[in-house]
């Protein structure tokens, strides 16, 4: 069938999976990996808000080798924030994609407090300062991210902020960029449709994920999503789950889903293997 086949060989880029705090998941590492492998999946990045995943996932890959893991960090108050000596340790370790702030992101942590079981002190940080430039930290972080060829995403910072970072990575030549789910709104300052075409056309991915079309999040009308895409243009975007919480499918079973809605709601099948597989194999080096 056209959706198991656009399924076997698809990377989920945001994968999320317990332990977890604000809201517990599902599944470990290892068992969210073995459904992968049952799909037929090629890659998952493995996401927490709370500690770096390499080290975990090189004992998933050592246990699953059929799916290929990769280790992420989010520079979040629980790692220390903008913390270039956590950064460069993971990056040494392996690790292939570092977030900007989530729930720590002042344009996000008002928000997040707001989720059944968060506790979630103080108001975030930016990546701004008082004169709207970047803080010293982002270029340290910058250098690390060239260097370590990893792949720099800017997690729930605000539109202003995005553009600042780019700008300034493009200019040390970092060209593996992705805007975490970009039309997710959801009480976050989030980006136009334009912002998010002319990211796109700076070199940008726009992520769509698919944990904003489930009835136990946000059951989104798929439409203005399928625009979106129509609009930006599926060679700049990529699609990923943001699955892994213990009310949700598994990210496998969400990326088969989402892979169903995205055909259905007339997505071409030449698109969908774009953003499903050929462009985050790309940012992943796995061609």
């Amino acid at each position: 069938m056209i959706i198991d086949d656009l399924v076997r060989g698809s990377i989920d880029m945001h994968c999320h999976h317990s332990p977890a705090i604000i809201i517990p998941g599902r599944m470990d590492a290892l068992e969210t990996t073995k459904w992968a492998r049952q799909m037929g999946m090629r890659a998952l990045v493995l996401k927490s808000s709370y500690f770096p995943t390499a080290p975990l996932a090189d004992i998933v890959n050592q246990l699953v080798p059929e799916v290929k893991c990769f280790g992420g960090i989010c520079l979040d108050y629980e790692i220390g924030g903008l913390n270039i000596h956590a950064l460069e340790t993971a990056a040494k370790m392996g690790t292939k994609m570092v977030w900007m702030p989530t729930h720590s992101s002042l344009n996000s942590r008002a928000n997040m407090r707001k989720l059944p079981g968060a506790s979630l002190e103080g108001d975030g940080f930016s990546i701004l300062d008082g004169n709207n430039k970047l803080v010293p930290e982002i270029a340290k972080i910058l250098k690390i991210v060239k260097e370590y060829n990893m792949v720099l995403a800017n997690g729930h910072i605000s539109p202003q902020e995005t553009f600042a970072l780019v700008e300034a990575a493009q200019a040390l030549g970092i060209k593996k960029l992705v805007i975490t789910h970009g039309l997710w709104t959801n009480g976050l300052v989030r980006f136009t449709l334009d912002e998010l075409k002319k990211l796109g056309q700076m070199g940008c991915y726009i992520e769509n994920c698919y944990v904003g079309f489930l009835p136990t999040d946000f059951r989104n009308d798929p439409k203005p999503m399928v625009d979106a895409i129509k609009y930006i243009g599926a060679e700049h975007c990529i699609i990923s789950t943001d699955l892994g919480q213990y009310y949700n499918p598994s990210p496998a079973e969400g990326m088969r889903m989402f892979i169903a809605l995205l055909y259905k709601n007339g997505i071409p099948a030449p698109e969908i293997e774009a953003m499903a597989k050929k462009n985050p194999a790309k940012l992943l080096d796995l061609d």
